[in-house]
């Protein structure tokens, strides 16, 4: 390796800025439902890799420049229980930086799960661990890891939307949002409060059995 290369890599400290109340409220949301009150932060051609699938926690960033996905790694030894990998390939939609053995690196850490603005491979097996993974799409052809360059924690652009270090990540089924925590508070009560009122409908109208997640009692 050229002296200096190693300098490309910015590793930043992680950051918690999803609160236990924050996760409390939200784990009773659908993304759906925020999709009613706000256009901001939905990431646009994120798609589950399998369903039915659940995601919530904590993001720690990264960003890659398409060959290179050594700042992954990195992410890998930072991340906390709960929280959730958000990749940022530089527009490279034709290879994988996800697959089978950086999935049980992050199960052991109790990663929430993986976010990623490219590609995920070995799909079979990470649909067996039933570990979520939202991405662009699928690929046989992937990143290595080359020691080059690359960022952890630091603001990355995911489908045109700017995801923080310790944004509030949220998906299932129907996609993923990014909710920065300044703003997840008000927004999570919003649609907690339209939720409820959505049960009453179902009750109504006598569906009262569908409920897509537990809510409280009102």
């Amino acid at each position: 390796m050229a002296k200096g290369v190693q300098q490309m890599l910015r590793i930043e400290p992680r950051v918690q800025g999803v609160t236990a109340e924050l996760i409390t409220l939200y784990s009773q949301l659908q993304p759906s439902t925020l999709g009613h009150l706000t256009d901001f932060g939905f990431l646009r051609g994120i798609q589950p890799l399998f369903r039915p699938i659940r995601l919530l926690g904590n993001a720690v960033t990264v960003r890659i420049p398409h060959l290179d996905s050594t700042a992954i790694r990195h992410a890998l030894q930072q991340v906390m229980p709960g929280d959730v990998i958000v990749v940022d390939m530089s527009g490279d939609d034709f290879r994988a930086c996800w697959g089978e053995f950086r999935t049980y690196v992050a199960m052991k850490k109790e990663v929430a799960g993986v976010v990623i603005s490219g590609c995920a491979t070995d799909v079979k097996v990470i649909r067996a661990l039933n570990f979520p993974v939202f991405a662009t799409g699928t690929s046989a052809l992937t990143t290595r890891s080359l020691d080059m360059e690359g960022e952890v924690n630091t603001p990355i652009s995911v489908c045109g939307v700017t995801v923080q270090p310790g944004d509030l990540i949220i998906g299932d089924d129907d996609g993923v949002f990014a909710i920065h925590p300044d703003h997840a508070q008000i927004l999570g009560e919003k649609a907690l409060a339209k939720q409820q009122q959505e049960e009453l409908n179902r009750i109504k109208y006598g569906y009262d059995l569908i409920q897509p997640y537990p809510l409280p009692e009102i």
